[in-house]
């Protein structure tokens, strides 16, 4: 088995840029012993067999409880951003398996509700934590912590690294890789959970960390502009004319400019960066999504909403933790079967923000009802 992993390995990375991380340069925060699949596709492997990946398909990318079904979901944004990045790194010759991996876990920790679900836990965790709650951040807590039954799935720091540096609101002409070791990996880790600036200002340990950052960004600006033609929210000609030169009007038109340009401009390179025309454009059309698209997404009443439904949620499993009432559906479906080590270690407060941001759209909204219910018969 190891003459076949190694004749493998050798066939696939030899041809690979000298800047690519290979996977002889894996580390693991536990060491274990590795299985004909190399370090970075094994990872990518066990995030698609995760609990989490599968919860994807039901939670939000921007437009919450549509009936339409062609708009999109975490799912098909993920999926977007993996093939995007992984044609950006071919063409590049950098590890495709790391750069699936990073795609496929980057957005685990997403919330129900999407970034407005986020910024709620995140009012809840500074109330009740005195900590930060970042999407980007509870991906890797949810692998080193929660996935498993609470004993992680070891992923390479690599990887992890990638998933935590992800931002995609945060552009960036330039994207450059800072070598790290696990140790440094961790400090960052844990100081964004008490520093709002360290989670906006990490960068990747890898080329392939940056190249995901990126195609985070080209997998959602055109398409949710699409989804949002699709409900009618704008229309494609409010597009501006000077965003519209350089990189078009279509999802595929402005994927296409995006990754051409980047290629272009990034090949033999240690960097992966834009022109300064496509970058200006880029960040003159994130600017017109948050004005026409995500500020537009949900309404205040519909925030408000979900701001009560979560503070219900919270207080009420709180609650439950504190009295063991085992028969909460915090027990029933997420702490039944978790490992001990979780139980013991894991403050009580974390775990209902664990489970909060592992719910999906229509699991929260259930819960939501059953509560209200509840109060209302007492």
């Amino acid at each position: 088995m190891q003459n076949i992993k190694k004749e493998t390995l050798l066939r696939y990375e030899e041809g690979l840029s000298s800047y690519a991380t290979k996977s002889k340069e894996a580390i693991r925060l536990v060491e274990e012993k590795e299985d004909i699949r190399p370090s970075f596709s094994h990872d990518a492997d066990r995030i698609i067999y995760s609990l989490s990946f599968t919860r994807y398909m039901k939670k939000t990318q921007v437009f919450s409880f549509q009936e339409n079904d062609h708009i999109s979901k975490r799912i098909t944004h993920v999926l977007f951003v993996s093939k995007i990045a992984r044609t950006i790194a071919r063409v590049l010759r950098l590890n495709e398996d790391l750069v699936e991996a990073i795609a496929l876990g980057h957005d685990i920790g997403h919330t129900p509700l999407g970034h407005v679900g986020e910024h709620i836990l995140d009012e809840i965790s500074q109330k009740e934590l005195k900590e930060h709650f970042y999407h980007n951040v509870q991906s890797v807590r949810n692998f080193l912590f929660v996935e498993n039954k609470g004993r992680g799935l070891n992923l390479s720091v690599q990887v992890l690294d990638g998933i935590m540096c992800h931002n995609g609101e945060m552009l960036s002409l330039c994207y450059e890789p800072v070598s790290k070791t696990k140790e440094q990996f961790l400090k960052e880790y844990e100081a964004t959970y008490h520093d709002s600036k360290v989670a906006k200002r990490i960068r990747p340990m890898t080329l392939e960390g940056c190249i995901v950052r990126i195609a985070d960004v080209i997998a959602y600006i055109g398409k949710d502009i699409e989804d949002a033609l699709l409900l009618g929210v704008l229309k494609k000609e409010d597009i501006p004319e000077s965003i519209a030169e350089v990189l078009g009007r279509s999802n595929r038109e402005i994927v296409n400019a995006l990754v051409l340009d980047i290629v272009n401009q990034s090949d033999g390179k240690p960097y992966i960066k834009m022109s300064e025309e496509v970058f200006e454009a880029l960040k003159k059309l994130l600017q017109f999504n948050y004005q026409h698209v995500y500020n537009k997404a949900n309404s205040k009443e519909a925030i408000e909403e979900y701001r009560r439904g979560l503070w219900l949620l919270y207080r009420t499993y709180l609650q439950d933790l504190e009295e063991k009432n085992v028969k909460s559906v915090i027990y029933q479906t997420f702490l039944n079967g978790m490992d001990p080590i979780y139980q013991e270690t894991t403050h009580k407060k974390r775990m209902v923000l664990d489970f909060l941001s592992g719910m999906t759209d229509d699991f929260f909204l259930q819960q939501v009802r059953k509560e209200q219910k509840r109060e209302l018969s007492k």
